[in-house]
């Protein structure tokens, strides 16, 4: 006699995500696997007196989404500190700020995620001291930019940091020399150091982003850490049987270290917590005009600040090298963040010369402005390229891409189709701007060009099986398939038939183990 099910998922539009894609009209689980995927006829005879039965309603029912780039805790800052956001312009920033600073009593008033490219002219330009001595002249008020390579900071804020800042990341007036506030790169890096959260206040952040993941659909992570006790609060999360979703920490090169001596390795872990790649810089980004490029930025020396014409290492091409070879050596996977064609460039030179990169199965993060030679050659070594199809969000007309790289850049930035028939491991994620796969689903169908655009099941694949193979973890997660992780989402709508705003589709259920962690239906 045949088992019953501990949980049935009946009437739904099930899409499996395989090649190719099956739909069922019912999912059987049993021990947080799945056990049957079938009709509803058949899936009947599974019921147990036991058995739970969740109607799906004729829902459109997706492998949970597998976040391969993200940062939880900056995630949980977006909800509890000023938001900033979709702020259409600086005063609106100083009103968020301003509003923050009335309800804490904090020391420090921060705010992120501010994005200056979408300002009208006339107020397009970072956040200066200037601007957020407004918000207090008494406090240190920090403003983040969007992709987190940028900080604003006001006078106070400044006064207390600048004799521990890099001097080349402090940006200065051409006119006068004085520090403008804006400060990036490595500066940026010392400003998040300063503001770090402890253990409690991490933990608030943690679960506030992993609240809000969930509501999205997102059932799985790849977190980028770097100077966070994060892992202790996902192991203690683990431990309590509190985690909503699985966690894969790839660890900044600054800990490679003490990873490897304590003797943690790529896969290593429980069910919902594994370690993941050694994670190095090795540019900056667009937004903040520190991506190192081959040619020079559109209006390169037009500013008012002093920056570089084609962007800067944060990792040199020789540092870059030893960590590889370093991490490699160790046995661990390595992800390399590379954004400018001169940074790709070099990430990918230094994976190709390691042992077995399509084994160890080394990223490179973001890939935006790669080359077809490039494309060719991470399909040659198994390279995975690690994306954010949400930054098709700045590829318009107007946009950030043509505010910085002019209109033919533009549109050779985030490849994806191109990448994809090329036979690169395409996977998705979000690095948090927004943590929304929905929203960079859309972006990836409704891209400005053919080379860019991919197909509804094109995109939500890669958001799905494409990042659980970046994480070694195909075989569990990513399809609707028996044994698999019954790790599902369950949409309101079909987001074939709404290609034009996947973004607007409520996540009606996100289940994980077959247990729901999230449940919108009464909301």
């Amino acid at each position: 006699m045949t088992e019953a099910a501990d949980r049935l998922f009946t009437n739904a539009e099930a899409h499996s995500l395989t090649t190719p894609d099956e739909v069922y009209e019912a999912i059987a689980v049993r021990d947080g696997e799945i056990v049957r995927l079938d009709s509803e006829y058949e899936i009947a005879f599974l019921e147990g007196v036991e058995t739970e039965v969740i109607d799906c309603e004729g829902r459109v029912v997706l492998p949970g989404f597998v976040d391969a780039h993200t940062h939880v805790e900056n995630a949980g800052r977006f909800l509890v500190h000023a938001d900033l956001t979709g702020a259409d312009g600086s005063e609106e920033c100083i009103d968020r700020l301003a509003a923050r600073a009335d309800e804490t009593d904090a020391e420090w008033i921060q705010g992120f995620g501010y994005d200056e490219s979408e300002w009208d002219d006339a107020d397009r330009g970072y956040l200066t001291r200037e601007h957020l001595d407004r918000v207090s002249v008494d406090r240190p008020v920090v403003a983040l930019r969007i992709d987190m390579h940028a900080a604003s900071l006001n006078s106070v804020a400044l006064e207390r940091l600048v004799d521990d800042l890099p001097d080349a990341d402090v940006r200065r007036d051409d006119a006068t020399g004085e520090p403008t506030g804006v400060v990036v790169e490595d500066a940026a890096e010392r400003v998040r150091e300063r503001i770090a959260p402890g253990y409690d206040e991490t933990r608030e952040l943690v679960t506030a982003g992993l609240e809000h993941a969930v509501r999205k659909g997102v059932t799985a992570v790849h977190d980028m850490v770097r100077n966070s006790r994060s892992p202790r609060v996902y192991r203690d999360l683990d431990a309590a049987g509190e985690l909503p979703t699985r966690i894969r920490i790839n660890y900044w090169t600054d800990h490679a270290d003490e990873v490897i001596e304590v003797g943690l390795a790529t896969n290593a872990g429980s069910e919902r917590v594994q370690t993941g790649a050694i994670k190095t810089y090795t540019d900056g980004s667009i937004g903040a005009r520190t991506a190192k490029l081959s040619e020079p930025y559109d209006g390169a020396g037009s500013s008012s600040e002093t920056v570089p014409d084609d962007g800067e290492w944060v990792v040199t091409p020789d540092e870059l090298e030893e960590i590889v070879e370093r991490a490699d050596d160790a046995g661990f996977q390595v992800t390399a963040h590379a954004i400018g064609d001169e940074a790709i460039e070099e990430a990918l030179s230094a994976l190709e010369a390691t042992t077995d990169p399509a084994g160890s199965r080394h990223r490179i993060e973001h890939v935006e402005l790669a080359t077809d030679d490039h494309i060719a050659r991470m399909a040659d070594a198994g390279i995975v390229a690690s994306m954010q199809p949400n930054f098709h969000q700045w590829a318009g007309e107007g946009g950030l891409y043509e505010q910085r790289l002019g209109s033919d850049r533009r549109d050779r930035t985030n490849r994806f189709r191109r990448i994809l028939e090329a036979g690169v491991p395409l996977a998705f994620g979000s690095d948090c701007m927004p943590l929304d796969p929905l929203f960079g689903v859309r972006h990836a169908v409704n891209a400005p060009t053919e080379a860019q655009r991919l197909s509804v099941t094109e995109a939500l694949r890669a958001y799905t099986r494409g990042a659980a193979y970046a994480g070694f973890d195909e075989r569990r997660l990513g399809t609707l398939e028996v044994g698999t992780k019954a790790d599902l989402v369950v949409l309101e709508e079909s987001p074939w038939a709404a290609a034009d705003r996947i973004d607007e589709i409520d996540v009606t259920m996100t289940v994980v183990d077959g247990s729901v962690v999230y449940d919108g239906r009464d909301e």
